[in-house]
């Protein structure tokens, strides 16, 4: 039977802070192809959106999310719909790293497989203090390889490969340690600690972080001699922007930065 409610939850409050909230509590937020379509489906709203400011993934129930469905992977086993699923659930991961937004992963219960690969593509998490992580298929005989290629970029190499290859839960202070997640709180303190992070980002200039976040990432898979071109081609674009400008005289001038943050870049 189709679902009652809409697998994904979106709400926008007046700063343009959008959360999505993952909404298949009875099977843990299984990343279903459906649930994965729809995820897409918000996150690409949110890209034509020029006013959103902060994008924060959430999701309801006892878990974060448990990875993908896998009575639904084991229903009709092809290596043509295995490779079409995976594509799919990357194209979905990538997309957040390309939003022009800073992405906050919102953890409570377990973030296992696949769902531990969504913590790791935002890009900031808070989570709960009873949270925990794992990459957990090598237990199933099924290598975590997806999710491997956003842990190994969050994570110490060795960190990492030890969490693949031995598919061990890490509690929340351990994931916070290991570079995971930047932030964690006890649970009835966790919405807090999401809107502290948010409040610090969005008094921020929207064009400076979608300048440093495209950026960011770009770098990071380049050279040192590209990275600091890149760099150096996007610092110069950014402090073309007024908001730049403007922010850079009030500081020449000893006063405070202009209250409007918002704008979008020139040229």
């Amino acid at each position: 039977m189709p679902p009652t409610e809409p697998l994904i939850l979106s709400t926008r409050d007046a700063r343009g802070v959008v959360t999505l909230t993952l909404n298949r509590p009875q099977a843990f937020n299984a990343l279903s192809e459906d649930m994965l379509a729809a995820l897409q489906q918000a996150i690409e709203a949110i890209a034509q959106d020029d006013s959103a400011r902060v994008l924060v993934i959430a999701a309801a129930g006892r878990a974060f999310c448990a990875g993908h469905d896998l009575k639904e992977m084991r229903a009709a086993p092809a290596p043509a719909y295995y490779q079409t699923l995976f594509k799919h659930c990357s194209q979905v991961m990538l997309a957040l790293q390309r939003l022009r937004v800073p992405v906050i992963a919102r953890v409570h219960g377990i973030a296992t497989a696949a769902g531990c690969q969504l913590v790791a593509m935002c890009d900031l998490a808070v989570a709960a203090s009873d949270a925990r992580f794992a990459v957990s298929g090598v237990n199933l005989g099924l290598f975590c390889a997806t999710p491997s290629v956003a842990l190994s970029r969050n994570l110490g190499r060795k960190a990492a490969f030890e969490m693949l290859v031995t598919g061990e839960f890490i509690s929340a202070e351990q994931a916070r340690e290991k570079g995971l997640v930047n932030r964690v709180a006890a649970p009835e303190q966790l919405d807090a600690e999401v809107e502290r992070l948010v409040a610090s980002i969005v008094s921020k200039p929207r064009v400076a972080l979608a300048m440093g976040k495209e950026l960011f990432y770009r770098q990071l898979e380049c050279g040192i001699e590209a990275a600091y071109q890149a760099a150096s081609q996007t610092m110069a674009c950014n402090m073309m922007d007024d908001c730049a400008l403007d922010g850079v005289q009030a500081f020449i001038d000893k006063r405070p930065a202009p209250a409007d943050r918002n704008g979008s870049p020139k040229g």
